[in-house]
C-alpha cells in the first residue's frame, strides 16, 4: 500500500441512510467489491476493486446527518494537525480517534464550512487504487469564501498553490500541492473552486470527489438507470471528459474519463 504525503488525499468514504442499497449502486456503477461490514466500527465496509481498497461506505448512525461523500487528508501527526487547525481559524470536530489497529482519525471543518477528515494510517494507509478506473482521482473544496479558506489550508498542510484563475471567463480556481513538492500542476494533489451566485443558495461548502471510470457518458447512464441524478451533464476539459452526478440516496460525486484528456 503506497505512503502519503502529509496533506494528500488518502481516503473517501460515503455516510448513507441505506447501507446495502449503497452497496448495489457502488457495486454496478464501479465494479465495486466489498469487505465484511465490522459491527465493532458501526457497519463500516470497505469497497474494493482489484481486491485494493478504494473507498469506505457507511450507515447514518443519526438520520440529521448529511448523506455525503467526505475525505481524509494523509497526516503524521493528528494532533498536531488538529492544533494547528484551531490556530488557522478552522473548527475541530474529533482531535484524535484511534481506530482499532487501523490508524487514528480526526474530523474538521475549514473556515469557509466544509467538513473533512485527517488520517494517519498505521495497519491502513489509505487507498491501495488510485487514478485507475474505479478508483479515486481527484478532489476539489468547493467554498463561498476562498479568501479565508486558502490561507488555511497552506497554514495547517503546508500547502503550495498554483493559480489558474480566469478573470475574464469568471473562473476563481486554484490547484495546492503537498509541502515540499513542486509548486506546479504536475504535483497537484486537490483544487479550491468557488460557489458563486450561479449555484443555488441551500448548497453548502464542501469536497468534490472525482472517481475514475472508462467511459464517462456510459457512467452517466448507468447512473440514471439506477436512480442517481445527473447535476452537471458531461462535459469535456483538458484532463478528461466528466460529469457531476447525485447517487440514488442523494450523495454527491463526479466522474472522470481521463482516457479523453486532451
Amino acid at each position: 500500500m503506497a505512503a502519503f504525503a502529509d496533506g494528500e488525499p488518502c481516503w473517501a468514504d460515503v455516510a448513507l441512510p441505506d447501507l446495502e442499497a449503497g452497496k448495489r449502486f457502488y457495486g454496478e456503477l464501479f465494479g465495486w467489491t466489498f469487505g465484511v461490514s465490522s459491527p465493532e466500527f458501526h457497519h463500516y465496509t470497505q469497497a474494493l476493486r482489484d481486491d485494493k481498497a478504494v473507498a469506505g461506505l457507511m450507515p447514518k448512525p443519526d438520520g440529521r446527518m448529511p448523506t455525503a461523500w467526505g475525505v481524509f487528508f494523509a497526516t503524521s501527526d493528528t494532533a498536531g494537525t488538529a492544533a494547528r487547525i484551531r490556530e488557522a481559524g478552522g473548527q475541530v470536530i474529533e482531535e484524535a480517534v484511534v481506530v482499532g489497529d487501523l490508524g487514528t482519525m480526526g474530523l474538521a471543518v475549514d473556515p469557509g464550512g466544509a467538513f473533512f477528515g485527517t488520517w494517519q494510517g498505521a495497519a491502513h494507509k489509505g487507498f491501495g487504487l488510485r487514478h485507475e478506473p474505479g478508483s479515486f482521482g481527484w478532489v476539489e473544496c468547493w467554498t463561498r469564501d476562498a479568501k479565508a479558506v486558502d490561507p488555511f489550508y497552506e497554514a495547517v498542510f503546508g500547502y503550495g498553490s498554483v493559480d489558474f484563475s480566469d478573470n475574464d471567463a469568471g473562473l476563481d480556481f486554484v490547484v495546492w500541492t503537498p509541502a515540499g513538492q513542486p509548486a506546479d500542476a504536475e504535483h497537484a494533489a486537490l483544487g479550491r473552486a468557488v460557489i458563486d451566485d450561479t449555484f443555488p443558495a441551500e448548497l453548502p461548502a464542501h469536497f468534490l470527489i472525482y472517481f475514475m471510470v472508462e467511459d464517462c457518458d456510459a457512467a452517466v447512464r448507468t447512473t440514471t438507470r439506477l436512480g442517481g441524478r445527473v447535476v452537471r451533464d458531461p462535459q469535456d476539459s483538458p484532463y478528461g471528459r466528466f460529469a457531476v452526478l447525485v447517487d440514488d440516496q442523494g450523495a454527491s460525486f463526479a466522474v472522470i474519463d481521463s482516457s479523453t484528456a486532451a
